[in-house]
C-alpha cells in the first residue's frame, strides 16, 4: 500500500500552521519601543551600532554585516548608527542599500564634527562651523542615498565654538527638511541644556556601561529634565565586558583600536578584568551571558534615571545581534543591581588615550 499523501488542503492547513507559530516566535523574539524625545521618533529600545562593520575591530565580513542588518531589523532594531568619519564615508556608503531598502522602516543616525587626519590614522580633530555643519550633512546624504536623515548627531563638540552657531545651523537643517531630529555626543549637562534652547534635542549619545558612568555626574539629570533621550554607546565596554578579549595588546589584531585605549591593556586590563566576577555571577543565576547582563543594565538605566535609553551595541554577527536583543528581556533584582553597583569606581584606566574629544571635565 502506498504511503498516505497529505492532500492540498492538509499541506496548505499545515503551511498556515507553522506559519503561525514562526509568526508567535517572531513576535516573542522582538523587542519593545520607545520614543526619542518627546517628540522624537519612535524606535527599538535597543539600537545598533554599525560603526564596526566598517573600521575599527579589524577585519570584516561584509556578508555577515549585511546578514546583521537584517536580523537585527527582524528583531524590531530600527536604530541604526553611523557617522561620516566611520571608514572616511566608507560606513555610511555601506549602509546606503540597507537604508534604501527598509527607507520607512528603519531611523537612521548618522554624525560630523570629528575630523580625521589622512596622516595620522589616529590624529582626531573637531569642527563644529556652520559651514562645516553644512558641508558634511550633504556629503552624507550623498553618500546615503536619502533625501532626510532621521537623526543628525555633532560627533563632538568644539568649545571654541558657539552653540548658538552649530546648533543653530542644525536647526537650518531641519527646516530644509534634510534632517528630522538632532542629537549630540559626549557633551555635558550644561551644555545640552544650552544647545537645546536653541532647537530642540531629541538624543545624547555618550558612552554608558556597568564600565563607564561619568554621564551620571550631569549630563543624565539634564537629558531627564529637558526629556531628551539617551543612547548609550559601548554599552559592552567594547566587547570587554562580554569576556571576548582580556588584553587588548596580545589578542587583538594590530589594526584594533581597542589596542589604543588605556583600559585594555597591560596592568589596566588585568585589573579590570578581575572586575567582572559578579558580572558573571549575576549571568550564571539568568542563564545568561554576562554580555546579556551588562545590556540590561544599561537597558534598566531607563527605570532607574526615569528617561528613555535606547543603547547601541554594535556587532557583525547575527547570532550576536540575538543575543544582544535578548538581554532586553532580562530584569535585575535589586541585590544583583547592588552587586554591579561598584564595578564603575575601580576600574583603572581612561576610555581614551586623550580625553580631549570628550565631555570629561568640561562642567
Amino acid at each position: 500500500m502506498p504511503p498516505h499523501r497529505p492532500g492540498a488542503a492538509q499541506r496548505r492547513k499545515g503551511l498556515d500552521l507553522m506559519s503561525t507559530e514562526q509568526n508567535a516566535r517572531r513576535t516573542t523574539e522582538q523587542i519593545g519601543t520607545t520614543r526619542l524625545g518627546g517628540d522624537g521618533p519612535e524606535v527599538g529600545v535597543q539600537g545598533l551600532g554599525c560603526m564596526g562593520m566598517s573600521m575599527a575591530y579589524g577585519p570584516t565580513d561584509a556578508d555577515a554585516a549585511r546578514a546583521t542588518l537584517e536580523r537585527a531589523l527582524e528583531l524590531g532594531v530600527t536604530l541604526y548608527d553611523t557617522a561620516d568619519m566611520y571608514g572616511s564615508g566608507e560606513n555610511e556608503r555601506f549602509l546606503a542599500p540597507f537604508v534604501r531598502a527598509h527607507r520607512d522602516e528603519i531611523v537612521l543616525a548618522t554624525k560630523f564634527g570629528v575630523v580625521l587626519d589622512p596622516d595620522d590614522p589616529l590624529a582626531r580633530g573637531v569642527r563644529n562651523d556652520a559651514a562645516y555643519v553644512r558641508t558634511c550633512v550633504e556629503q552624507s546624504l550623498r553618500r546615503l542615498g536619502v533625501e532626510t536623515i532621521d537623526l543628525y548627531y555633532m560627533h563632538r563638540r568644539d568649545p571654541q565654538v558657539p552653540l548658538e552657531e552649530s546648533v543653530g545651523a542644525m536647526g537650518e537643517l531641519v527646516r530644509e527638511g534634510k534632517v528630522r531630529h538632532l542629537g549630540l555626543s559626549e557633551v555635558t549637562g550644561s551644555e545640552l541644556r544650552a544647545a537645546h534652547a536653541v532647537h530642540p534635542i531629541a538624543a545624547l549619545q555618550s558612552e554608558w556601561s556597568v564600565f563607564s558612568r561619568d554621564v551620571e555626574e550631569n549630563a543624565v539629570d539634564a537629558a531627564r529634565e529637558l526629556g531628551v533621550a539617551f543612547v548609550p554607546y559601548s554599552p559592552l565596554g567594547r566587547g570587554f565586558l562580554t569576556g571576548s578579549f582580556s588584553d587588548a595588546d596580545k589578542e587583538l589584531t594590530h589594526d584594533d583600536f581597542r589596542r589604543h585605549q588605556p583600559r585594555f591593556t597591560g596592568a589596566n586590563a588585568a585589573a579590570n578584568a578581575r572586575l567582572l566576577e559578579p558580572l558573571r555571577d549575576v549571568a550564571a543565576a539568568h542563564g545568561a551571558t554576562p554580555g546579556q547582563v551588562a545590556l540590561a543594565w544599561v537597558q534598566q538605566r531607563q527605570t532607574v534615571h526615569g528617561l528613555p535609553v535606547v543603547p547601541i551595541p554594535g556587532t557583525r554577527r547575527p547570532g550576536r545581534v540575538e543575543e544582544n536583543t535578548a538581554a532586553t528581556r532580562i530584569t535585575l533584582t535589586e541585590d544583583e543591581l547592588a552587586l554591579l553597583e561598584p564595578i564603575a569606581a575601580r576600574v583603572t584606566g581612561t576610555r581614551y588615550a586623550d580625553m580631549s574629544l570628550t565631555s570629561a571635565g568640561r562642567d
